[in-house]
């Protein structure tokens, strides 16, 4: 399983507004981790602007490169002038786990094609300097089991590699489960190697649903 390097993620809402042409666009960036996030913070702006013409939405779910957590919606808006332009500021600001929601309080004025597709994608143009963004740091889940003469070198181990021990037991032999940054993890399994099996094994856990 190829390991997610660390990006960029937002760590705040930030809302952005401004008028054309008689139409008032609100523009809402938000951190949505996972597609279902995304189309709950959806909901949620639809639920805040019921009288809003239009919601339309694109949001980027997981890393900036993950093709398999993206969407768009033009909500009513002619095929191609709101979603994927959205969508595309989003891709192009290389920040992760974020949705965009721009709603439309109509004016009467149509703004055409052009002006349609300059309005939603502006607007989150203008947004996304707002947005303030944090790390995101991907993790595995690992289990350590080992004999009680190498404890000092575990210890070693926990604090080189920063490892966070979630349980242990106490048997035959020793036994933790510990999550670490995802990119140290070779690095710890080519140290772990350097004993024999018997005496210390090192295996990644996968997280259930």
């Amino acid at each position: 399983m190829p390991i997610t390097p660390p990006y960029l993620i937002p760590s705040a809402t930030v809302t952005f507004e401004e008028e054309i042409k008689r139409s008032r666009f609100i523009t809402c960036l938000a951190h949505t981790s996972g597609v279902k996030e995304a189309k709950g913070f959806v909901q949620q702006m639809k639920d805040a602007h019921p009288q809003a013409r239009h919601h339309c939405w694109g949001f980027v779910a997981g890393a900036p490169n993950d093709s398999m957590q993206l969407g768009f919606s033009d909500d009513g808006e002619p095929s191609g002038t709101a979603g994927k332009p959205i969508l595309a500021q989003l891709q192009g600001s290389n920040i992760g786990e974020i949705c965009a929601v721009v709603v439309r309080y109509s004016g009467g004025i149509k703004l055409g094609t052009g002006g349609l597709v300059k309005a939603y994608g502006g607007g989150v143009k203008q947004a996304l300097p707002l947005v303030r963004t944090k790390t995101r740091v991907a993790m595995v889940n690992i289990s350590l089991e080992y004999i009680y003469a190498l404890q000092g070198v575990i210890d070693d181990l926990t604090r080189e590699f920063a490892l966070k021990v979630e349980t242990s037991d106490f048997g035959e032999k020793a036994k933790i489960t510990a999550s670490i940054e995802a990119i140290h993890l070779a690095s710890l399994l080519h140290k772990a190697s350097l004993y024999d099996a018997d005496k210390l094994t090192v295996q990644r856990v996968r997280q259930s649903d």
